[in-house]
């Protein structure tokens, strides 16, 4: 099911098209939709395409397929006989602010599980969606092990960090043990010491004094890669 906005858009660009035989450039889209940047119709037409209403050519970044309708618009028969609908090339106008995507460093692995060495130096980097990040600096981290499977933080998945030395209760920090070794855990606070807990009920939550444990980063997105 599309949300208002992503109907609204796809249906502007239909009939956009049906009209001029020309797609609306992203700022015609943003003041169709009362949009506040050209960003946020980015967002929407990427949500559009996660759900098989639009298609992105390849290698041609700013080029669209409208694959298909959402049901409602197309109750009606085509006004040619038997005709289908076929997808058409979109233009989406201007390229979107490269800042739209950040390219962030993948510092190597770090453990949720049994504390594996601490980061490593940069191996590659990851385009990471900017709405996704905010202010500060960021780096990213793929995930070894199971202990945060319960939050949804699979072995193998790329973690998304914002880096800091300072964490509330309760949030998901990268957290560097000893001076030595870095795990991903749910930080709190008891008294005077710190927890380090586990989303795994097979593994155990970690008890350190104050100065046994330094915060390097708070958990802010999750990208997962399918083979």
């Amino acid at each position: 099911m599309l949300t208002r906005k992503q109907h609204e858009l796809l249906m502007f660009i239909h009939e956009r098209i049906k009209e001029s035989g020309v797609s609306p450039s992203f700022d015609e889209m943003k003041d169709a939709l009362d949009l506040a940047s050209k960003s946020g119709i980015h967002r929407l037409i990427t949500a559009l395409e996660e759900r098989g209403f639009l298609r992105r050519l390849p290698h041609r970044a700013r080029a669209l397929e409208v694959v298909k309708l959402p049901q409602q618009a197309t109750t009606t028969a085509p006004p040619q006989g038997r005709q289908t609908f076929k997808p058409q090339l979109v233009d989406a106008g201007p390229a979107v602010a490269a800042n739209d995507v950040r390219e962030l460093p993948v510092l190597g692995r770090i453990a949720a599980g049994t504390p594996i060495a601490a980061i490593q130096q940069e191996r590659e980097r990851l385009p990471v969606p900017e709405s996704m990040l905010g202010a500060g600096e960021h780096f990213v981290l793929e995930i070894q092990g199971d202990s945060m499977i319960n939050a949804g933080i699979l072995d193998g998945d790329y973690v998304v960090i914002r880096r800091t030395d300072s964490a509330n209760t309760g949030d998901i920090v990268v957290a560097l043990v000893m001076g030595e070794e870095a795990t991903l855990k749910r930080l709190r606070r008891k008294g005077a010491s710190i927890a380090l807990e586990a989303a795994n009920p097979a593994y155990e939550t970690q008890i350190f004094g104050p100065d046994q444990v330094a915060v390097q980063g708070k958990l802010v997105g999750l990208i997962r890669r399918y083979h």
